[in-house]
């Protein structure tokens, strides 16, 4: 069965990257664990507006954690150890591993990632685009950049 989708549009041209990222950010859900928010922050002394990506990650330390950019994926995994010198009467906080991803847009790039009283907070600068406006002569080569 063919998938139709509002991108298959004839006058929507090479978009395929498009589509195939939504493709992946849907296949990137998880069970809600860790919460996060996402907010943004307006831009100040001349530098872009920022976002800022903040997980709940109480118990971790910096060394259970791990985050990675690989072709627009930013991804967050975090695993803790077992401390097998202890004995537990209860365990009602579980060391549980998790995975969350984000697809970025292009011209977002990771600008730093802090940790502090069990938040992960991790800033990414959207950079505006140029816009670029040539006029096209008929029958003239067009000559490609």
């Amino acid at each position: 069965m063919t998938r139709l989708s509002v991108l298959s549009n004839p006058l929507l041209l090479g978009f395929e990257e498009i589509e195939r990222l939504i493709d992946r950010a849907g296949k990137g859900g998880s069970d809600g664990y860790p919460p996060y928010n996402i907010e943004r922050l307006p831009a100040a002394n001349g530098h872009a507006e920022l976002l800022r990506i903040t997980l709940a990650v109480a118990g971790f330390s910096r060394a259970d954690l791990e985050i990675t950019l690989e072709d627009n994926q930013l991804s967050i995994r975090g695993k803790q150890q077992d401390d097998k010198g202890r004995e537990y009467l209860y365990r009602g906080i579980a060391a549980r591993q998790f995975s969350r991803t984000f697809v970025l847009a292009d011209g977002i790039e990771v600008k730093s990632a802090d940790l502090s009283n069990g938040l992960l907070a991790i800033d990414l600068m959207r950079h505006e685009p140029e816009r670029l406006v040539r006029k096209i002569e008929i029958g003239a080569e067009i000559r490609r950049p």
